[in-house]
């Protein structure tokens, strides 16, 4: 029993180091790569927005997904980027966030032929992979939350990628925040061990050119 406490421990202390070390190096990569001003970023040709479920867990607007949609039409219309890649989860037939994002998109003043979808972003390092390996990008704007956008220009960075974040507000939900906090360690030690390991997306295909 000591020797299994002992196993047990030392797993312990290997996990928490690993956690912690993760997201060190997590936040350590996305330092002065983040804005908040719109008329501070840098332009880039196109901007990668992430998806998310456009509704909350009791069928409501999820806050999220509306902070993102209007971050992403502000830096079109300021002249920061000029083409969108919405890149979200279309896993299932009943499930199609990269259309639902589009159509919002437009209501919200964006022409339709500047956005593009990529309907394989199960996760936010498919987005990224996928971004350079399909779309054929080197360079571009995340935008996403800026818990979100860390582990994202994480992933790119250490992909080669040259990218900047653009944060769409965070949304502060005392009922989630522990448990957000939780998942988005794990996430972000996930993503350590993607990178480190070469991990390939769920799916690749045949080239896609961002006119």
């Amino acid at each position: 029993m000591k020797r299994l406490l002992y196993i047990f421990l030392a797993l312990f202390v290997v996990l928490t180091i690993g956690i912690i070390g993760s997201n060190r190096a997590v936040v350590n990569t996305a330092k002065d790569r983040m804005y908040d001003d719109v008329s501070a970023i840098p332009f880039n040709r196109v901007g990668v927005l992430l998806g998310t479920n456009p509704k909350g867990r009791k069928g409501n607007p999820n806050p999220f997904y509306i902070n993102r949609i209007e971050a992403c039409a502000a830096l079109y219309k300021a002249g920061k980027i000029e083409r969108v890649l919405v890149s979200g989860d279309n896993s299932r037939a009943t499930y199609d966030e990269p259309t639902c994002i589009k159509e919002d998109l437009i209501a919200a003043g964006l022409p339709y032929n500047a956005i593009y979808l990529d309907y394989a972003g199960f996760r936010t390092y498919d987005s990224m992979v996928r971004a350079k390996e399909v779309f054929g990008l080197s360079s571009f704007t995340i935008i996403s939350q800026p818990f979100h956008n860390e582990r994202a220009l994480y992933i790119a960075t250490r992909k080669g990628l040259d990218v900047v974040a653009f944060n769409a507000p965070d949304v502060q939900l005392r009922r989630w925040q522990i448990r957000m906090i939780v998942r988005e360690w794990l996430a972000r030690t996930k993503a350590v061990l993607d990178v480190y390991t070469g991990k390939q997306p769920h799916f690749l295909g045949e080239p896609i050119i961002i006119e």
